[in-house]
Parts: C-alpha cells; structure tokens; sequence
C-alpha cells in the first residue's frame, strides 16, 4: 500500500500486488479498489497489478473532487504511475473507470501498453443512455429498492436467486454525498468522442448483451472509433460481466493483455 500525490496535492492511496508486466485495474462509478476482489488474484498470476482509490473514495482524498472529470481523474492514475516508478502499464478500466482510461490513452499514449474497455461508453451526443425507467429505480427514495435495482442491473436473476456474494460493485458506503455527486457528475459529463481517433494502443473493448445501464450499443461505437480495436460481447451478461461471467471474461482479457503486436481483428 502506497499514497501517490496528485498535481493539486490530493492524497491517492493505490496498493501493487503480484508480479510480471504492470497492469492498472481501474473501478467504476463511486466504487474502491474493492470493485476488484473478486476477480483480482487471476490477474496476479501473470501480472503486477496496481489498484487505487480514485479521488473521493476509500482512503483517497476527496479535494478537489467537487471540479473532477474523468479527464482529471486520468490525471490522477498518471500522478500513481509516476509514484509507483511505472513508465508504462497495461490498463483495464471498466465502467467510469473505462472513461478515465479512454482519457489516460488519449492523453498519455507513452503510458498505456494495451487498453481493455469494459461496460464503457464515450460519452456525450454520440452516447447511447440507458432510459429513463433506469434512472428512476436508481434514485428512488426507498434506499434498499434502490439498492435491489442497482443488484439487478448488475447481475442476472440466476446469480441473485443463488444468494451468491458478497458483491463488490454497490459502490463505497465510506463516500461523502458530495463525493458521490462528483461522480456522478463527471462521469454523466464525458465525452471522448473527438480525442477516441488518437488512442493508439492495442484495444480490446467488452461488454455484456444484456447490460441496460450501459447499453451494449456503446461498445460498437467505441470499436469503430478507436483505430483497429477488437470487440467482444458476453452473451447474457449484465453491467457486472467482469465479476459475474469471470469464468469467460478474465481469460478472454488475459489472452488480448499476453499478445504481442498489433491487435487489429
């Protein structure tokens, strides 16, 4: 466990664990290192992985998070990077955290090896949002319906019936509501569209079929935008595909993360 120092002087807490290339896990919306857990240890196996806590979460600081975007927050993981002595790593963002490393890739192409997009989007006019019913179940005033929606959204009937978990992607309870607010509001706020083109690193962007609070249609667009990159769907699988369908996410991202070359296909 380590504190990095953003540009601004924010604390940054990130842990590095496992050994080989440096890889950085980057977590959603509102989430800590902990949206991770349950699929970390497989990576460890082949990489050196890097977590952290995004501004606002966890043990990181929350200034500055009132003005934050996910163009600031790849600012952050860069200030991580340059702490842990990383000039480049692979990275793996899923949701908000697939927004940050769209900027990190776009901004910083001598940083980033190859680039895994997970239940992303690129935000703006060009996006495809989840409707309206969506957003309704999720800002409810009955905290725990709002709670059994996200739980759906997330993962199937199947996973939920089974009492499976503990589930690490409910967000982080140790947020401030404003912190929570300055989530929301940068990830609502992306838009990489223009800055997608000069991503250079080997792409490969997931998402499940059945996600509808990121619809599925974001990842054909992110495909087409980003120069030669590779997509792949996991069929049935909802906005939580990385922990719920692991079994066929994480080889399908650690065989694109062990290729060499291009990864145009």
């Amino acid at each position: 466990m380590a504190i990095a120092y953003a540009d601004d002087g924010a604390a940054l807490w990130y842990e590095v664990r496992g050994g080989g290339e440096p890889l950085v896990l980057l977590s959603g919306q509102a989430n800590d290192h902990h949206w991770w857990d349950g699929v970390r240890a497989d990576f460890e196996e082949r990489f050196t992985t890097l977590v952290l806590d995004q501004r606002g979460t966890g043990r990181s600081d929350s200034t500055g998070s009132d003005g934050c975007s996910t163009r600031s927050f790849a600012d952050d993981v860069r200030a991580v990077l340059d702490h842990a002595g990383f000039a480049r790593a692979h990275v793996y963002g899923t949701s908000m955290g697939g927004r940050v490393a769209q900027w990190l890739a776009a901004d910083r192409p001598e940083r980033v090896g190859r680039l895994v997009l997970g239940c992303t989007s690129p935000g703006g006019p060009h996006a495809v949002e989840c409707g309206p019913e969506v957003r309704r179940a999720l800002t409810q005033s009955d905290p725990e319906a709002a709670r059994r929606a996200l739980l759906e959204l997330m993962y199937t009937p199947s996973t939920l019936a089974g009492g499976a978990g503990p589930f690490h992607t409910l967000g982080d309870p140790t947020m401030s509501a404003s912190a929570r607010r300055a989530h929301l509001r940068a990830s609502a706020g992306h838009d990489a569209w223009d800055a997608l083109p000069r991503i250079t690193a080997p792409t490969l962007i997931v998402h499940g079929t059945d996600d509808v609070l990121n619809p599925a249609a974001n990842a054909e667009l992110l495909a087409r935008r980003i120069p030669d990159a590779r997509l792949r769907l996991v069929p049935g699988a909802r906005h939580a595909y990385f922990e719920e369908f692991a079994a066929t996410a994480t080889p399908l991202v650690l065989g694109f993360l062990a290729e060499t070359g291009p990864a145009a296909g």
